[in-house]
């Protein structure tokens, strides 16, 4: 048991409200691992009388139990409260299924509670569900409720660190109203420190608790481990040294578009893109597809084999990189800070944290290939009926080519260039500091 203080994250407040909605719907909470899932589930669960936790994956009796065919909800109550020896009431109970992707008729169960037993408050996490759907012929549409879940993002760890007045400056700054240059200075400092934790919970509370950033890094090689060695119950055809592969390679080539020829002689591009692909269902890997962006929705006009891949968190991707803390950590020059293309990185997960929880949010990118020049814009957003131009940049030079062009072709109201300078504008141009991304677009 993890005894270590809750740090709160920005879903708790979605299921407060979840839990106090009159026509409840069984929850469903989706993401990889390790992103902190269980914990957030019982922290909600110190508002009920009773927590009754079920594990698919630890436990053989409640597997069988669920595998008997018999999915009548009162009935499943009954047994489970039972084994436990703990009482299943409506209103005083939070019923968690966790790991509920080793259980397929568990994940089946789910419509049964919603249709016969509503009134009572049901989870369900897991962290590789995107497999186990592949074994249902029909999830139950409208009658289970999704929340996505990822590792914090830098506000959930000003947040944990206790930088509450720094993080309110932050939140009420705008491209009109900057900060002081001592409170910017600040959150980029911080910001550093992030980019070297990532958002992973066990991390950053071991950051906060400890302030050791050494120690953080042994933990993030022990999650490293544990991610890997997932690989095995990704897909049995498909092997554990091809997935690590495919993996190393999505490091590598992370912020670039990805290039098959690039990786290892010892397959080839079908095998290559089924690793890829059960790396993005497992929620590790993180597409950034090319779209063409002449409307909306953006997704319309893509080019699925155009992509560039994000892994799921900094702190991973520079532990993997072998990246040296002292150029995060010091150094003035942003492209000592920006090795692997970090800040792109983090701006794209920003991006994809600020989203609805209830929404599972896709990223693209722009990229013209000419024979007499290259236009690309990093990330390409809708904002309203607009479609908005975000580019990562290393300072507050240069003519932003590509940005102007996709403006001017798109006729985008407005283009963003985070960087980390504070903010400011210039004409047509929003430069927002790249700690700031995720909420100024939220």
């Amino acid at each position: 048991m993890d005894n270590t203080p809750y740090i709160n994250r920005k879903i708790d407040n979605d299921l407060l409200l979840w839990m106090r909605e009159n026509n409840r719907k069984p929850l469903l909470l989706r993401g990889a691992r390790q992103v902190g899932k269980s914990r957030a589930v019982k922290r909600l669960s110190e508002q009920f009388e009773y927590f009754l936790e079920v594990n698919f994956e630890s436990n053989n009796e409640v597997r069988d139990l669920f595998a008997k065919g018999d999915l009548s909800p009162f009935k499943l109550c009954q047994e489970l409260s039972a084994i436990y020896q703990m009482p299943i009431i409506p209103g005083r109970t939070l019923l968690f299924f966790d790991e509920i992707q080793s259980s397929v008729p568990a994940i089946s169960s789910l419509r049964f509670f919603y249709e016969e037993y509503g009134e009572l408050h049901v989870i369900a996490a897991g962290s590789l569900l995107e497999f186990a759907f592949q074994e249902i012929p029909s999830f139950g549409v409208g009658r289970v409720r999704s929340m996505f879940m990822y590792p914090m993002n830098f506000f959930e760890f000003l947040n944990a660190c206790n930088h509450q007045l720094l993080l309110q400056a932050v939140q009420k700054a705008d491209c009109k109203n900057p900060l002081s240059e001592p409170v910017h200075k600040k959150a980029v400092e911080l910001l550093r420190i992030f980019l070297i934790l990532g958002g992973m919970p066990e991390v950053v509370s071991a950051y906060v608790n400890n302030n050791d950033l050494l120690s953080c890094q042994r933990i993030l090689d022990d999650l490293i481990i544990s991610l890997r060695s997932d690989f095995t119950k990704y897909k049995k055809k498909v092997s554990t040294s091809r997935l690590s592969t495919v993996f190393d390679s999505v490091t590598a080539q992370m912020g670039r578009k990805f290039v098959y020829k690039n990786m290892s002689n010892d397959y080839n591009s079908r095998q290559i893109k089924e690793g890829m692909e059960l790396l993005i269902m497992s929620g590790l890997v993180i597409p950034v597809v090319h779209s063409a962006a002449n409307g909306i929705p953006l997704g319309a006009e893509i080019d699925g084999k155009k992509k560039k891949l994000l892994l799921l968190d900094t702190g991973v991707f520079q532990r993997l990189l072998g990246l040296p803390l002292s150029d995060l950590l010091i150094s003035d020059d942003f492209s000592l800070i920006n090795r692997g293309n970090i800040a792109e990185l983090f701006a794209g997960l920003e991006i994809l944290k600020s989203s609805s929880c209830y929404e599972k949010k896709n990223l693209y990118y722009w990229h013209r290939e000419n024979k007499s020049s290259n236009a690309e814009v990093d990330f390409v957003i809708q904002h309203g009926r607009n479609i908005i131009p975000v580019e990562v940049k290393s300072g507050s030079k240069g003519a932003m080519q590509s940005m102007r062009l996709f403006m001017e072709e798109k006729q985008s109201s407005f283009g963003i260039r985070a960087s980390l300078e504070n903010f400011s504008e210039l004409p047509g141009i929003k430069i927002v500091p790249l700690y700031a991304l995720g909420n100024f677009i939220a």
